[in-house]
């Protein structure tokens, strides 16, 4: 298996904290991983296969400063905590937050790591409702950062992420925590990228954190967010998203003139 290469990924996020396997370094190092590689799905788009090898990855989200969803985050995101001397547990989940469980398939991933202060969920890749900080994986305890509060819920063999921004309150997924083979996050990529009814491969979706907030990228609309106050604005075109990518985002990709987005038939 190909190593990851430490001090690359470090100096990617900005991390010159410690690299002990304690509660306080996985915060900050959470925190900087999200903070510096944003999640997007440009990828899908442009009809480039989605891998997982780490190679693949350090060369995508590290080297050319790209982003990535959640097999990508959390994939790497794993292997840097295990250079470090954690004990990362990948796990599954059926996003609920427009459908029931029973009509999610698994096709989210997300880390679960062991401390001696107890577990915690850690789920850099799950876009705009990804939770900044580790959540502890203890019925209704709650994880808060900047404007938005994040808590485990359980119901039975379930667990749930539970989001709040505000008065909002949103059941992000859902997940039995049972183990996963390497083939099952290969297959739920597979299909994430693929899939006709995957909303990966129909709109685009971004979003970049700041200190005081975030921006997010829902096909031709681009919000920034600076804590409660949301202020959004229409894409023009191709040109201008790649300025957004510019801007926002930390990379330029010019493949975006030609993007073909099926839920954006003006831009066909």
């Amino acid at each position: 298996m190909a190593a990851l290469d430490l001090d690359a990924y470090l100096e990617r996020i900005r991390w010159r904290g410690g690299t002990r396997p304690t509660l306080e370094t996985l915060t900050g190092l959470l925190g900087a991983h999200m903070a510096h590689i944003p999640f997007e799905n440009l990828d899908v788009l442009l009809g480039r296969p989605i891998r997982l090898d780490l190679p693949a990855l350090q060369d995508k989200l590290v080297r050319a400063h790209r982003g990535g969803y959640c097999f990508e985050h959390a994939t790497l995101f794993a292997a840097a905590l295990e250079a470090m001397g954690f004990c990362p547990e990948r796990h599954a989940a059926r996003v609920t937050m427009t459908v029931p469980r029973t009509e999610s398939p698994r096709t989210h991933m997300f880390l679960v790591v062991p401390l001696p202060a107890g577990r915690f969920v850690v789920d850099p890749g799950f876009g705009t409702l990804a939770p900044r900080l580790p959540v502890p994986l203890v019925d209704r305890a709650a994880a808060s950062a900047v404007s938005e509060t994040h808590r485990m819920i359980r119901d039975g063999s379930w667990w749930i992420l539970r989001a709040q921004g505000g008065d909002a309150v949103v059941d992000a997924w859902a997940s039995t925590l049972e183990p996963e083979n390497p083939v099952d996050f290969a297959l739920g990529n597979h299909y994430t990228s693929t899939h006709p009814e995957s909303s990966f491969v129909s709109r685009i979706m971004m979003r970049a954190l700041t200190a005081d907030g975030r921006v997010t990228v829902l096909n031709q609309v681009v919000t920034t967010w600076r804590g409660r106050e949301a202020h959004s604005t229409q894409i023009a075109d191709r040109n201008e998203l790649r300025a957004i990518l510019n801007r926002h985002f930390g990379f330029d990709l010019p493949e975006v003139l030609r993007l073909r987005v099926p839920s954006i038939p003006e831009w066909e």
